[in-house]
């Protein structure tokens, strides 16, 4: 997906890889992560954000939750937004300072003392309930504690495995008037890759550009219930002493049409700006509106024009937003690369490489052969099968050749080595250390 995007705006970084690998310093099922434009992508997005009066709260869940780089991005973008408790602990040891807690995973109850002590700028809640025990939790503390609530996405428009949150209307259809107001097209029936785009649902997950699943959200077409509406739920939420209501969050806000890769808007940006607008109508001051996904430089303008308070950048860190992968001349920097094996081949000619770290919606279309220049076409895999091995298209490679690859990915849900390789700008490069797929040094 990104590997034209790497050769021709990072190269240096594919040679150090393949040096690495042919050397035996790194091992296949590697990904080789270049911390210099990591670091420089970090102060672009932040100078941007600030010129044009964003907040920025950054993600590291697709690079592993990695340490050295969190480091890099925290000095220019010092807030972050974590995922999980887990990523979220990792990210306040290493010194990033806490933005946004409990989005997309809300925080268990147990772990609330612990987090809210390091008094987070905002916690996301998805209901009244984790909204009460937030509130007890600071109120034992001493301080309240603002809350951003979680929006139930419109209908199709959310991710399976992502459902939750806080209906915005007590029966007032979604569909077609977020449609209009989010200017997003969401057209029926046409199939594409391992997904179907169907009525108001989006399922485009084979291109390596995430697109919500069919039956998101409620599944339903109306919200229909008084008893969880948003304005039911601030009836409750604005009499909690220890909270106090911050601003709303959505998710996705934003995504890369897979042909084009340009950024648009989805139905739950308009969802967020409407709920926005009945917070204030309520009296509720210095409004928050998070808008993640797709954060980058292309769409900062677009966040910041439509409403938006805060982007959540992650793969615009890297350089590896869709948009990308079809415009080389983005500003961010592709920043890695993902290096394996050849470890076998079949009778019919084709080329097993070493998996691990193939992730589902990645997008890989092409390995490079270092040794011969081949290009070889990644074949498609089965999303349900384990990856222990990925094939190629018969070419010009054989057992123990080093393959480089550039794709989406998401690499805290792979079993991966993460390579952190330093100097690279200046032509001095270095491994700097190694890790597993969650930060930890190995």
């Amino acid at each position: 997906m990104f590997l034209d995007t790497v050769l021709h705006r990072n190269p240096e970084l594919v040679a150090f890889a393949t040096e690495l690998h042919d050397s035996g310093a790194i091992p296949p099922d590697t990904y080789v992560m270049d911390l210099d434009a990591v670091e420089s992508n970090a102060a672009l997005l932040a100078r941007e954000a600030d010129r044009l009066g964003l907040s920025l709260w950054f993600v590291v869940k697709q690079i592993g939750r990695n340490p050295e780089l969190i480091e890099a991005i925290a000095r220019h973008i010092p807030r972050f937004a974590a995922i999980d408790p887990p990523e979220a602990r990792l990210l306040h040891a290493t010194g990033a300072q806490a933005g946004n807690l409990g989005h997309l995973v809300q925080i268990p109850a147990r772990a609330l003392p612990e987090m809210l002590a390091w008094r987070p700028e905002t916690v996301t809640v998805y209901d009244l309930e984790n909204a009460r025990a937030v509130s007890d939790a600071a109120t034992r503390l001493g301080f309240v504690q603002d809350v951003l609530i979680r929006l139930e996405g419109a209908p199709g428009a959310v991710y399976a495995g992502q459902e939750g949150g806080v209906r915005l209307d007590d029966g007032v259809r979604l569909d077609a008037d977020v449609r209009s107001d989010a200017d997003v097209r969401l057209d029926a029936g046409v199939q594409r890759g391992t997904g179907v785009r169907r009525g108001t649902g989006v399922l485009l997950d084979g291109d390596g550009t995430e697109r919500p699943g069919g039956t998101g959200g409620s599944g339903r077409a109306a919200a229909s219930s008084g008893l969880d509406g948003l304005d039911a739920f601030l009836d409750e939420a604005e009499r909690l002493p220890g909270i106090r209501v911050a601003g709303v969050t959505a998710f996705p806000c934003v995504l890369c049409d897979p042909e084009t890769g340009e950024p648009r808007p989805m139905p739950n940006f308009a969802l967020a700006r409407r709920a926005i607008d009945r917070l204030a109508a309520r009296g509720h001051t210095d409004l928050k509106l998070s808008a993640p996904s797709a954060t980058s430089m292309a769409t900062l303008p677009l966040l910041a024009r439509l409403g938006a308070t805060h982007g959540e950048p992650g793969h615009a860190l890297t350089g590896t937003t869709p948009l990308h992968a079809v415009d080389h001349e983005q500003p961010e920097r592709p920043a890695y690369v993902y290096v394996s094996e050849v470890a076998h081949t079949l009778a019919d000619g084709r080329p097993a490489l070493y998996g691990g770290g193939f992730y589902a919606r990645g997008g890989a279309q092409e390995a490079l052969i270092p040794r011969t220049g081949a290009r070889l076409r990644v074949e498609d895999a089965p999303a349900a099968n384990i990856d222990y091995y990925r094939l190629l298209a018969p070419g010009d490679a054989r057992v123990g050749d080093t393959a480089v690859l550039a794709f989406r990915t998401q690499i805290f849900v792979t079993r991966s080595t993460v390579a952190v390789v330093s100097g690279l700008s200046s032509g001095r490069p270095k491994l700097s250390g190694r890790y597993d797929p969650l930060g930890r040094p190995y």
